[in-house]
């Protein structure tokens, strides 16, 4: 791993898909928290569009009206490799990425650039470290996938209550998610999308664990993040439904990366619900989406239900939150924490993405290259970050 010299590009951070529903938020968090000299820039198709978002943001802040503007489009690689080149740290939020996504990988993989996005899509994640990981490596560019509500919360969760266990024993973990926000169009999209393709998914994930066995580094370690049965939990005081989100799987990388979660880690992700009989509802409610995604014909009118660009309005999304409790065990010790926070989907997603960029380009960050995770790439420096963002880390019991 030789990190390639970015230090002469012309932007410390680019913002691509600035214009979308998440970009815009992710623009107006940048505005107002940047530090002083930070040289960042806006990209997408259309500049129009980049025109007028970056009026709206010189009423945040007044220095935002000189904002650089780039013009890039993934259906033109040239462009993105142009983006990539002249920036040290790239976040996008064009979805969805299994359509729209590699390109821009690709670019910065190439470049040495670190990369950061909002994809909860597993079969894009496992795509881009087959066909991407590698070439990071040897750029040192950091490829880092799932940086808003999925995975940040869940994966730093799990660090962050890992740390109040005992070192060198087996662990235990099992995190209970409660929400009650609503989606976007481009959400819905990428939903989808993923949904849509169960055997692609399950062939490409296979192909990814064959080449990780190739390049094991820790033999005698075990990492296991399967679904586990619904129970009750009185420690997370809910219900929970086994929820077959990517957050397990980015927990598992961040586990088999880092040997502060033991020799044999297991993580179990749910839905935490008071009521049984809304967790009863919402497993078949969530079965009959994933069935209605399988035939093209209901994915077009499920996909009509809510346009690219449309999402929920400041008011809703101010009475929207979240929470994630874990459970966890090690060494005999018992810990339960909770991470917590205000809207999901987009305005923590968006302070999320914005400070895990300016975490890539601006803190102390361990040596690592290649396909990693928040947990991997950013640790204890996001989780600071986002703490003195708002996102509240307390212990319950520990």
């Amino acid at each position: 791993m030789r990190r390639q010299d970015t230090s002469g590009r012309a932007h410390d951070l680019v913002l691509y898909g600035a214009t979308g529903f998440a970009g815009v938020l992710t623009a107006e968090y940048l505005a107002r928290h940047v530090p002083k000299g930070c040289r960042w820039a806006l990209a997408g198709r259309s500049t129009a569009k980049l025109e007028r978002l970056r009026d709206r943001l010189a009423t945040f802040d007044p220095a935002c009206a000189n904002l650089p503007l780039l013009r890039a489009d993934s259906g033109d690689p040239d462009s993105l490799r142009a983006l990539a080149a002249d920036t040290r740290v790239l976040a996008t939020t064009v979805g969805p990425y299994l359509t729209h996504g590699e390109p821009l990988v690709a670019a910065c993989a190439a470049a040495g650039t670190d990369y950061a996005d909002l994809t909860g899509e597993p079969e894009f994640v496992d795509r881009m470290y087959l066909r991407h990981h590698a070439t990071a490596r040897a750029s040192g560019a950091r490829l880092v996938h799932a940086c808003g509500f999925d995975s940040v919360p869940h994966d730093l969760g799990v660090l962050f209550t890992v740390g109040l266990l005992p070192e060198g024993v087996p662990l235990r973990v099992d995190g209970f998610v409660r929400s009650n926000a609503a989606f976007s169009g481009g959400t819905l999209a990428s939903t989808l999308t993923a949904v849509s393709r169960p055997v692609a998914m399950a062939r490409t994930a296979r192909e990814r664990q064959r080449a990780e066995r190739l390049l094991e580094r820790t033999p005698g370690r075990t990492v296991r993040a399967s679904l586990g049965p619904p129970l009750r939990s009185g420690e997370a005081r809910a219900w929970g439904v086994p929820l077959p989100t990517i957050d397990p799987q980015i927990i598992a990388r961040s586990a088999a990366a880092l040997d502060r979660y033991g020799p044999d880690f297991r993580y179990r992700h749910y839905a935490g619900v008071r009521w049984l009989p809304v967790a009863v509802g919402g497993a078949l409610g969530a079965g009959a989406f994933c069935a209605l995604a399988q035939v093209p014909a209901a994915r077009r009118w499920l996909s009509g239900r809510l346009e690219p660009g449309e999402g929920p309005s400041p008011e809703r999304r101010a009475k929207s939150w979240f929470t994630v409790r874990f459970v966890a065990t090690g060494g005999g010790q018992r810990a339960i924490t909770e991470v917590s926070g205000g809207d999901p989907g987009y305005d923590e997603t968006a302070k999320m993405l914005a400070e895990s960029a300016l975490s890539l380009a601006f803190d102390d960050l361990p040596e690592t290259a290649g396909q990693v995770t928040s947990a991997v790439a950013m640790g204890d420096a996001l989780t600071a970050r986002l703490q003195k963002a708002g996102i509240t880390f307390r212990v319950i019991r520990g």
